[in-house]
């Protein structure tokens, strides 16, 4: 397995996570818990931008990408 593919694989992880943080913040009804869930879903939004950043470094530099 490449480090462009696991790289892939950690997007759609965060991805996920990122999304089921959200699925939880627009489902409780406490304020705090709401409020927790949405910071968390925030922070993976910011690692997934450096990961795409990350990956995008890769697919530059890995010769499986270059054409």
């Amino acid at each position: 397995m490449t480090v462009g593919t696991q790289m892939q694989q950690a997007i759609a992880g965060v991805q996920s996570a990122a999304a089921t943080m959200k699925t939880f913040a627009l489902e409780t009804d406490d304020k705090k818990v709401k409020a927790e869930f949405q910071q968390i879903s925030d922070q993976l939004e910011s690692a997934l931008c450096a990961l795409k950043g990350r990956q995008k470094y890769i697919e530059q530099e890995e010769p499986q990408y270059k054409q």
